[in-house]
């Protein structure tokens, strides 16, 4: 039977959106240029290490998803969304590959009238240099013309009981107001609130400051943290006080590094503007070289923190608590754990780790183990490092059982460890 949706590449972005529109009763067919994803989702797993569970396919199965390998099924429907990842290459721009393959799959299929959307993350202008070009030539279509075409940031919280798809504001620009109508008619069916923007570089901007200014924000406290240990001020109380301030205050907190799928982006360099400023954003390549720095300041507080007590980071044992990006999910995307735990193997410790999502964690295609009583092994453990809160760990009772504790989340109670 024919979809009315479907979604181009079944990642971290493409799976949420089938989700919810499976929920909504829209019948889609989920289609990515890897087969990985359809071995997996017809399996009834989520090919996407930390995002849906076995329940969540089965309810999207049952609710009318069809994943499918078959390309064909592009050109029968009347909505198409783009969710094609867009990973940071070794410049640290933007990698839209896959993206140009998605658009290039859909453009030989493209039907007259079929709105298509897209939600990756790109630099602004990317929707009308990169993607429209791909899409006129491959189905020889006129975008704004004989098919909509328009961008809307994807917005995921990953894990939040709070911030559903349903409940968050939709950005839409289209590449002309019909296109921007057509792509509100379709978020309509799925959220409660479509936010129209001016056009498709607004919408596209919207997402690069939105990722910013996280970053941004991160890296201060990040900043004011590394200072306020010289100092010998207690930042978290810092922080405590400072976000009673009823305006002009939104609290970030700092930790080992930032992790998760967004990443930022300095439009002062982009590959698809035929305007770019030539005006880098020094705040945001600033960010990123502090937030960069967090693990190794991890590492320098691992090794004072050892030979305080008497001890050398060589033949440590050091074990560490939570290695995914986010509290309570299994998700590892760019978490700074790896990278952490390389370091102390680079010194010499014996790296242990425990994580209750996460069963299996290898280190330079190493495998590390895997802690099977937690109090037993932080007992065991010269230092025992808190990476990732996750709600079912006991931080009081570690903080007694652990001979040393460093806590980069500020999650133990005062005085019951070291905290970043």
């Amino acid at each position: 039977m024919p979809a009315d949706l479907a979604v181009i590449g079944l990642g971290h972005l493409g799976l949420p959106l089938a989700q919810a529109a499976a929920a909504a009763g829209i019948q889609t067919v989920g289609y990515d240029t890897d087969p990985r994803p359809f071995t997996e989702l017809s399996a009834g797993r989520s090919p996407v290490e930390g995002s849906l569970s076995a329940p969540d396919i089965r309810r999207m199965l049952s609710g009318g998803f069809r994943p499918t390998t078959n390309p064909a099924e592009l050109g029968r429907v009347r909505t198409a969304v783009i969710c094609a990842p867009t990973p940071l290459g070794a410049d640290r721009t933007l990698d839209l590959g896959a993206l140009g393959e998605a658009a290039r799959a859909l453009a030989a299929r493209l039907r007259p009238h079929t709105t298509v959307l897209l939600e990756s993350a790109v630099p602004p202008g990317t929707t009308e240099n990169f993607l429209r070009p791909l899409l006129e030539e491959g189905s020889g279509l006129r975008a704004g013309r004989d098919f909509h075409l328009a961008y809307s940031p994807s917005r995921l919280d990953p894990g939040s009981r709070t911030h559903l798809y349903s409940n968050t504001p939709k950005v839409i620009g289209g590449l002309t107001p019909a296109c921007t109508e057509s792509a509100a008619a379709f978020y309509g069916r799925l959220t409660d609130k479509v936010v129209r923007a001016r056009g498709p570089r607004e919408a596209e901007m919207t997402k690069v400051l939105e990722t910013n200014f996280r970053h941004v924000n991160i890296a201060l406290v990040n900043e004011m943290a590394v200072l306020c240990h010289d100092l010998g001020v207690d930042f978290w109380d810092v922080i405590r006080c400072a976000e009673t301030k009823p305006f002009g205050f939104q609290p970030f907190r700092p930790g080992p590094g930032v992790g998760g799928h967004g990443t930022p982006v300095d439009p002062g360099c982009l590959p698809y503007s035929s305007r770019t400023p030539g005006h880098p954003l020094r705040m945001v390549s600033l960010a990123q070289e502090i937030n960069d720095r967090m693990p190794q300041y991890v590492i320098q507080r691992c090794a004072t923190l050892l030979n305080e007590h008497g001890k050398s980071a060589r033949g440590a044992r050091v074990l560490l608590l939570g290695v995914t990006y986010k509290p309570d999910l299994a998700d590892q995307e760019a978490s700074p754990a790896r990278e952490i735990a390389g370091r102390l193997m680079d010194m010499g410790a014996q790296v242990g780790y425990h994580d209750p999502h996460v069963l299996d964690w290898r280190v330079r295609e190493l495998p590390v183990p895997r802690a099977d009583s937690l109090y037993e092994a932080a007992a065991a453990a010269d230092l025992t490092v808190l990476l990732q809160h996750h709600r079912t760990y006991d931080l009081q009772g570690l903080a007694v059982k652990a001979q040393l504790l460093l806590d980069t989340r500020g999650a133990t109670p005062a005085g019951a460890a070291h905290r970043l």
